[in-house]
């Protein structure tokens, strides 16, 4: 069921991208503008973050993504019924509201998810389960530039959106009857099941996060530097993710109709990586330690990432950076495992929090490329669009040299003088 919520949120959030070569002549939207209508997303999704990680900790994760996912299928559906009733400047900022809407509503999904993932499974299997889920998100991401296109051909722009909405609402339901917060909870976890979680060695997850908590997160040297990291590592994710589809129009010439499929090879290629990735991660873990076992893949991969953007936007042929795009977001996405296993060995009972802090920093990479992109884009500069990627991948590296990570979880705020001193 989170791979159904990462898959969704991802079908949900990207299907307006592709959807914007309609929306803009109908509508009368600009270029400059679809990306500041994405930057409402992705501000909404940022803000959040942390709120959307103390939510699920007060509330529980059956409560959040219950509450969340219904708020989300709200800003879903009433998208592409705007233009019913709103024209030019009121139509402009209802769709800014509502993208914000979106993203404050979809904010909580990995974060409450990280929370989950450290009551279900067994430390070992942190990076592993991770780099799963992050197959929704990529597969979502593939799944969506095909579907809404050929949806778009049979109904409009309008009807593809809505349809959108149906898969969500009705994973919202089971989710709301069969979910339970812990393992304990739920009457078909067994005795055995529980030795192999480990759920003794789990700190309990703290409902009553207070702010002197969330100060001591916030001071947390490794937190900091993985929400750097994650900064730079996700301009470089939004570019692959976002405007690949733009990229192959425009700057590639292919037809809207095999761009839809051309633009689905990246994502498909990332999910692979996610997949792989987590695996990698867990056996570096097991080898070197928790310290290099998790930075050892991020170091190696976003250098490498900074090499295939540059291939793919100079090499001559459309094909071959087809190929280098999705070669590069299968890499990027090798490393998604570390980044969220990371977060929950320093988080431990704050997981859901301090998973907060980190992707609050990943998203402000968004809110920093989004712009750039658009604007880039629309004057044809995507050669430079891509040259600023390559350099935040290596910057991206270069951060995981400042964050530590303890051999056992515990949680930050309730433990801060210790945490504190082993993270600096």
């Amino acid at each position: 069921m989170l791979f159904g919520f990462a898959f969704l949120a991802y079908l949900q959030q990207k299907s307006i991208t592709v959807a914007a070569d309609r929306m803009m002549p109908e509508l009368h939207l600009s270029q400059v503008q679809i990306g500041w209508i994405m930057e409402a997303f992705v501000v909404g999704y940022a803000l959040f973050q942390l709120p959307g990680g103390v939510f699920g900790q007060r509330v529980g994760a059956r409560r959040a993504f219950t509450i969340t996912g219904l708020a989300a299928v709200f800003a879903t559906v009433c998208t592409p019924l705007a233009p019913f009733w709103l024209k030019g400047t009121g139509l402009f900022v209802v769709l800014l509201s509502l993208q914000g809407l979106l993203g404050a509503s979809q904010a909580a999904v990995f974060p409450v998810s990280a929370g989950v993932f450290e009551t279900w499974f067994p430390q070992r299997r942190w990076s592993f389960v991770q780099g799963l889920q992050t197959m929704g998100i990529s597969f979502g991401s593939a799944l969506t530039p095909p579907l809404i296109v050929s949806l778009m051909a049979l109904l409009g722009w309008q009807q593809a959106l809505l349809w959108t909405a149906v898969p969500s609402l009705v994973l919202i339901l089971i989710w709301a009857w069969y979910a339970r917060n812990s393992p304990r909870q739920h009457n078909a976890v067994s005795e055995e099941e529980l030795a192999v979680i480990g759920v003794a060695d789990t700190p309990p997850i703290d409902s009553k996060i207070s702010v002197r908590q969330l100060l001591l997160i916030l001071r947390n040297r490794s937190v900091l530097m993985l929400a750097f990291s994650y900064l730079c590592f996700n301009y470089c994710f939004y570019l692959l993710s976002s405007w690949v589809f733009l990229y192959l129009v425009q700057e590639r010439h292919f037809s809207v109709l095999e761009s839809g499929w051309l633009a689905s090879a990246p994502p498909l290629a990332s999910a692979v990586g996610a997949g792989v990735g987590g695996a990698i991660t867990s056996a570096l873990c097991g080898k070197f330690g928790n310290r290099w076992g998790y930075r050892l893949l991020p170091m190696i991969a976003m250098p490498t990432v900074a090499v295939l953007l540059m291939f793919s936007v100079t090499t001559a042929n459309p094909y071959w950076a087809v190929a280098g795009l999705a070669t590069c977001f299968a890499v990027v996405e090798l490393n998604e495992g570390a980044y969220w296993g990371g977060a929950m060995m320093v988080g431990g009972g704050d997981t859901m929090a301090v998973s907060g802090v980190m992707n609050t920093g990943g998203n402000l990479g968004g809110i920093i490329g989004i712009p750039i992109i658009a604007y880039l884009s629309g004057q044809h500069l995507w050669r430079l669009a891509f040259i600023i990627g390559a350099g935040f991948a290596v910057v991206s590296a270069l951060a995981w040299l400042g964050v530590e990570l303890r051999k056992k979880p515990g949680a930050v705020g309730e433990h801060a003088s210790v945490n504190l001193a082993a993270a600096e």
